[in-house]
């Protein structure tokens, strides 16, 4: 039996070719053939990359400014600067993060990197949303009793099942009111059937497949959450402001915050 830290180089991994689509280091050649691939077919991939990464910090800053100071961010990738909790301290010193992937490179790279005090990067799935919310280091470190950020960017997409609605339920019920949840999600209703089934065919051959699905569907993973504005929309048209990193223009993506409602 495989080692749950064990990295499989033999197939491309989503974390690692968006790592290449940022500009880091921390892939092998078997994602950068798959990231090239991937930009013939969509040749926007990359600034939709760069476009998810800009959501994630404005997204978190927006958050922040709403005066919470706990985050957790599932599906959190690979370290590069500047991470969320470097955009949330920005506004509140005192916040504290939560990181939470499932890929052995980032687990690796994030304790290497990331953690300090206040900030710790654990092991879990957002397809076992409970797992993440009784794991000690969260507990240890959140208050799940005080509004929480969760970010979950680009990462509903690589859970192919219908199930979704259930995990999203989970970690609606785990947080108090006044907690934020933050989505970014592939949406077929900006591209072409010809960009979807090539997003659908490459990752079906990565470690994470994908599922590319309808702005109704999308908007369904904010039931009991109020959108904030400007609502669900394009990843560069969420609150952009002049001089923030990662401006580029991508449509493929649908984003949207939403405040969860009191009980």
């Amino acid at each position: 039996m495989s080692s749950p830290l064990e990295v499989d180089a033999s197939k491309p991994s989503s974390a690692r070719i968006y790592d290449y689509f940022l500009g880091g280091c921390d892939h092998y050649a078997v994602d950068r053939e798959a990231a090239k691939t991937f930009l013939l077919a969509v040749p926007n991939a990359r600034n939709a990359a760069r476009a998810t990464r800009g959501f994630v910090l404005r997204s978190t800053r927006a958050i922040a400014e709403m005066g919470i100071r706990q985050f957790i961010d599932i599906g959190c990738g690979i370290p590069i600067y500047p991470n969320v909790h470097d955009i949330a301290r920005k506004v509140n010193p005192d916040a504290r993060v939560v990181y939470v992937d499932n890929d052995p490179i980032v687990l690796a790279k994030g304790r290497a990197l990331r953690d300090e005090p206040g900030v710790v990067t654990v092991e879990g799935d957002l397809r076992k949303p409970a797992e993440i919310f009784a794991n000690p280091e969260v507990t240890g470190l959140l208050d799940l009793n005080r509004p929480i950020g969760v970010l979950t960017i680009a990462v509903w997409h690589f859970l192919p099942e219908d199930e979704i609605y259930d995990y999203q339920a989970q970690i609606r019920q785990a947080l108090a009111p006044g907690s934020c949840l933050a989505l970014a999600h592939g949406c077929m209703d900006y591209a072409t059937k010809e960009e979807v089934a090539s997003a659908h065919a490459l990752y079906q051959h990565t470690t994470n497949p994908m599922r590319v699905r309808t702005r109704e569907e999308i908007a369904r993973l904010f039931e009991g959450f109020e959108l904030i504005e400007p609502g669900l929309v394009p990843l560069n048209d969420w609150r952009p402001r002049k001089d923030d990193p990662y401006p580029e223009k991508s449509t493929e993506l649908i984003a949207g915050v939403g405040v969860l409602r009191a009980r």
